[in-house]
């Protein structure tokens, strides 16, 4: 009851009065409604299911303002791993209208959100698969952290039927995306991609210079060894800083600028974290 109450009290917050009405309406109705929302920050509306993860996530992106960072240069190219219904996608491409970006999400409800909150944005390319340390075909499970909380496992042998838990999906490495788009450099490669890190970043040395700067949400709490994966795999990044959930790298001549927005965090702590 008290986590209900928290968060229908962000749904206030957050959404006003809308938020409260569709909030109960959904839950009335015991399936999320689908509002249309203008915030600044996002050239055009962006549509959230309540009551849902969906309005954390908007909360920390456009009110906490999360991915406020500065730039060197604007980027030209924009992976955005695990991007749940797009917003971070949304504002990234509000920022930086000219950069080529693409929204990856295994996930099929939150990828039918994605593709609609990301249609007007027509450097946006929605993808619908997840990323990992090879080519393969894998399981999106529901482990119940709700819908920004889907884990990717290795497809099992077994015949599982596929259904709202269990959902079998088209796994990428980052060596596939470059060849299938056609990209030499990836400008800022944003991931939150739950856990699947530790695979992604253990087979990385033939692109990890190709990247310049990097945005990471870690989940050694979720699946232990991640810290230690993607700290192994990115000794060529010379500055580091944190800002929110997300750890920032990037490299002197990278996009991204160290304006000391978050505090500076120990490389050494975090790799040697279990």
């Amino acid at each position: 009851m008290a986590g209900k109450l928290r968060a229908l009290k962000r749904y206030g917050r957050v959404l006003g009065i809308r938020g409260l009405i569709g909030a109960a309406a959904g839950i009335l109705k015991r399936e999320p409604v689908v509002l249309e929302i203008n915030r600044p920050g996002a050239t055009s509306p962006v549509y959230l299911r309540v009551p849902s993860s969906d309005v954390r996530v908007f909360e920390q992106i456009f009110l906490r303002n999360e991915y406020a960072f500065e730039v060197n240069t604007d980027p030209d190219f924009i992976i955005d791993a695990g991007a749940n219904i797009g917003l971070a996608s949304v504002y990234f491409a509000s920022r930086f209208p000219n950069a080529r970006i693409l929204a990856i999400e295994p996930e099929r409800k939150n990828f039918e959100i994605l593709v609609k909150n990301v249609e007007r944005y027509p450097n946006v390319q929605p993808i619908l698969g997840a990323l990992w340390g090879e080519r393969a075909e894998v399981e999106v499970v529901d482990r119940g952290l709700g819908n920004w909380g889907f884990m990717i496992e290795a497809s099992s042998d077994s015949e599982t039927p596929a259904g709202p838990s269990h959902q079998k999906v088209e796994a990428m490495t980052v060596d596939m995306i470059l060849e299938r788009y056609g990209v030499r450099q990836i400008s800022i490669f944003k991931l939150d991609i739950e856990g699947a890190e530790l695979e992604v970043f253990r087979n990385s040395s033939s692109w990890i210079d190709k990247v310049d700067s990097l945005i990471i949400e870690l989940h050694e709490h979720m699946k232990p060894g991640c810290n230690r994966s993607f700290y192994s795999a990115t000794g060529g990044f010379d500055i580091e800083w944190s800002q929110g959930e997300f750890v920032y790298l990037t490299r002197t001549d990278g996009c991204l600028k160290n304006n000391h927005g978050g505090r500076r965090i120990s490389r050494e702590a975090l790799v040697n974290h279990r």
